[in-house]
C-alpha cells in the first residue's frame, strides 16, 4: 500500500486547481465553489522568506504543490510529500515554470537538522515544507496547494484523457503500474499494447507517472510527470465552461490549501494565455549517500540554488544568502562531498 501511495502522478491535480479555479473566478457566478476548499491558515511570518531574496525576487509568485502519501482527507501534518513542485509564474512575461524537487534531497529542515525534504511536510505540515523550501533554495513562497491520492486518476478522466507518448522501452512497466493503480482505485485495468503518441485514461497516466525503473531512475519519472502537466494544461484550453464546473465540484473539496479565494481570483485574468516554459528537476547534480537509508546530496547547496536562479529567474550572478551558504558547508562538512 505504501508504494502504491508513493506516486508522482498525485501532484497532477495540485497545478490543475490552481489553473481551473483560476479560470472559474472568471465567472462571479461560480465564486462560492472556492469556499469548498480546505482551507488552513499558517503564519507567513515564520517561512523564513529573506528581506533581500523576497526584493530580488519581486515579479515571481512562487506556489508549492504539495502531494502526501494520504488516501483519506487528513491532508496535514503527519503525511510525507512525496511530491514537491515549485509551480514559478512570472507576473510580467506569463510564463510557468515547474521546478520538481527530489523528495530524497538532503537539506536542512529547522529543529531536525539535515533530512530528506521529504520529511519537512510530515514533521510540521506546509509551513514547516515551505520554510524548508525558502531557507534551502533561497525562494519567496507563502502559498501552497496540497492533495493526495485518491482524485488523480478522475481528475484526468475529467479531461478526457492526457496526449502522451510512449516509449517501447516504457510499455512493459506502464502496464505493471497500470495493474497496480487500478487494484487500489478500484478502476478498471486498460493496458497499454503499443508505443507511440495515446491519449491515456486516468489510470494510464498514473501508471505512466509512477515508471522508474528505465534510464533516469526517479529523475525521469519526475519528467514524466511534468509532460503529464503540461498535457492536461492543453486540455483545460479546450474545455467549456461547464466542463470544467462540473470538474470542480467534484476536485475543489479534496484541495487542502491556504489560498483565499480573493487569492485564487488574481491568477485569473490571463490565465487562460499563460504558457508553460522551462520544466525542469532539482538538484540539478546530486551524490547518494546512505547512512541510515539513502540520501540524495546536492553536490554543493550552493551552486545547484545558483543555478536555480539562473535557469528560472535570470539570474547570471546570484549571490546566495548566509543561510544557504552556511547549511551548504554543513552539508559537506557531514557528507565530504565537494563535487
Amino acid at each position: 500500500m505504501k508504494k502504491a501511495l508513493k506516486i508522482i502522478g498525485i501532484i497532477f491535480l495540485a497545478i490543475v486547481i490552481i489553473i481551473i479555479t483560476a479560470i472559474l473566478t472568471g465567472y462571479f457566478y461560480l465564486n462560492g465553489k472556492l469556499s469548498k476548499m480546505q482551507q488552513v491558515n499558517i503564519d507567513e511570518n515564520n517561512l523564513s522568506v529573506d528581506t533581500a531574496v523576497e526584493e530580488q525576487l519581486t515579479g515571481y509568485r512562487n506556489i508549492a504543490l504539495f502531494g502526501v502519501d494520504s488516501r483519506d482527507n487528513d491532508l496535514g501534518e503527519g503525511n510525507r510529500s512525496d511530491c514537491i513542485i515549485i509551480a514559478s509564474i512570472n507576473n510580467d512575461t506569463k510564463e510557468i515554470n515547474l521546478v520538481s524537487v527530489y523528495r530524497d534531497t538532503y537539506v536542512d529542515i529547522e529543529g531536525y537538522g539535515l533530512d530528506k525534504i521529504t520529511h519537512a511536510y510530515s514533521y510540521g505540515g506546509p509551513e514547516l515544507a515551505l520554510k524548508t523550501l525558502n531557507k534551502n533554495l533561497d525562494l519567496n513562497i507563502k502559498e501552497f496547494v496540497t492533495v493526495n491520492f485518491d482524485a488523480v486518476a478522475d481528475a484526468v478522466d475529467a479531461l478526457g484523457g492526457v496526449d502522451i507518448r510512449i516509449e517501447e522501452d516504457e510499455i512493459s512497466y506502464v502496464n505493471s503500474a497500470i495493474k497496480d493503480t487500478a487494484k487500489h482505485t478500484g478502476l478498471e485495468v486498460e493496458y497499454i499494447n503499443s508505443a507511440g503518441m495515446q491519449t491515456l485514461n486516468g489510470v494510464q497516466a498514473v501508471g505512466y507517472s509512477r515508471v522508474r525503473y528505465t534510464e533516469g531512475g526517479d529523475y525521469r519519472r519526475t519528467e514524466r510527470m511534468r509532460t503529464v502537466i503540461e498535457a492536461m494544461f492543453k486540455k483545460l484550453k479546450d474545455k467549456s465552461i461547464g466542463e470544467i464546473n462540473d470538474f470542480a465540484d467534484e476536485i475543489l473539496p479534496e484541495v487542502y490549501t491556504n489560498l483565499e479565494p480573493n487569492e485564487v481570483i488574481s491568477l485569473a485574468p490571463t490565465m487562460l494565455t499563460y504558457k508553460m516554459k522551462e520544466s525542469i528537476g532539482w538538484p540539478y547534480k546530486t551524490r547518494g549517500i546512505t547512512t541510515d537509508r539513502w540520501y540524495g546530496v546536492p553536490v554543493t547547496l550552493e551552486e545547484n540554488v545558483k543555478q536555480l536562479h539562473k535557469e528560472i529567474f535570470g539570474e547570471t550572478d546570484y549571490t546566495v544568502s548566509g543561510t544557504v551558504k552556511e547549511i551548504s558547508e554543513d552539508i559537506i562538512n557531514e557528507t565530504g562531498y565537494t563535487n
